[in-house]
Formats: structure tokens, C-alpha cells, sequence
């Protein structure tokens, strides 16, 4: 299992995505995240993260959310995203030779450019709704299992 993060940032009814530009998920829009180096934190990863790949530093990250994933195509994949929101930051969002930022009404979100799986969780997510999930995907971006357990708000991670 491979610990990641995702981070994204909120604003005014929009969320700010970035496409992709190389690497695992290239073509695809996302929040900013990565690997958790050996040491650090899910919540100190999701900051560095951020920073590297759109350029600005998140303030005061709330974590929403833990997803495991899994992919058909390869049994030894599991990537286990620890999922944050942060609506204050430093700096502009800027495009970097990782990912290209872009904001997008909420309530136009471009799924069919993302993972087959964020139509699922993501409006949750937006909704204040804090869970932990599972989903499998096939070669084809579609969902083969998945699951979500919603929590009461009392739970901290």
C-alpha cells in the first residue's frame, strides 16, 4: 500500500483542478498530491504537494476524506489517498511542469476528463460530508467495487 494525498483548493463556488501534464494520471484533471515520503505526514505531504505542483501553500488543510484504491490492470497497485480541502492559501495557483491549474464552477465539474471514480466521491466531498471509501477500476476508467461509509463528524484522523 502506497500512502498519497490530494488536496484541494475552494473558492467562491468553484474548485481548482489541475490537468496532469506527465507521470501516473497524465490527461486527467485532479486535485494537487502525491506520495508521503517516509516520515512525513499525510497532511505535511498534501502541502509540499500542493506547492510543487500549482505553487501556492495551503493554510489550515481540513482532512474529508480516506480512499483506498485498487486498479485491475495491475494486483500490486493500492494507492491509499488521504484527501484534504483547504478554501485559504499563499501565493497564486501557477502552472508548473507537472500540472496546468484551472478553476471550475462546482457545479460544472469536467468528470469525463477525471478518474472514473471522482462522479462518486467528489460531490460528497464538496457537500462537507467526511468518509472513507474503496473503489476498484478497470482498464477503462470504469468502477468495478467500491463502497463509502460516511462519517458521524466525530471521528478524527
Amino acid at each position: 500500500m502506497k500512502h498519497v494525498t490530494l488536496l484541494f483548493l475552494r473558492r467562491d463556488g468553484e474548485l481548482l483542478l489541475a490537468m496532469k501534464k506527465r507521470g501516473f494520471g497524465q490527461g486527467k484533471w485532479n486535485g494537487a498530491g502525491g506520495k508521503v515520503e517516509p516520515g512525513e505526514t499525510p497532511l505535511a505531504a498534501a502541502i509540499r504537494e500542493t506547492e510543487e505542483e500549482v505553487g501556492v501553500t495551503p493554510k489550515n488543510p481540513r482532512k474529508m476524506a480516506e480512499i483506498d484504491f485498487y486498479l485491475t490492470s495491475d494486483p500490486t497497485f493500492n494507492n491509499y489517498a488521504h484527501v484534504f480541502v483547504s478554501t485559504e492559501w499563499d501565493g497564486e495557483p501557477h502552472e508548473t511542469e507537472e500540472m496546468r491549474p484551472q478553476w471550475f464552477p462546482e457545479n460544472a465539474l469536467p468528470y469525463d476528463e477525471m478518474w472514473g471514480d471522482d462522479r462518486s466521491w467528489l460531490p460528497q466531498l464538496l457537500a462537507g460530508r467526511r468518509f472513507t471509501a474503496m473503489f476498484t477500476l478497470d482498464d477503462h476508467d470504469n468502477i468495478i467495487k467500491s463502497h463509502i461509509d460516511y462519517l458521524t463528524g466525530k471521528e478524527e484522523w
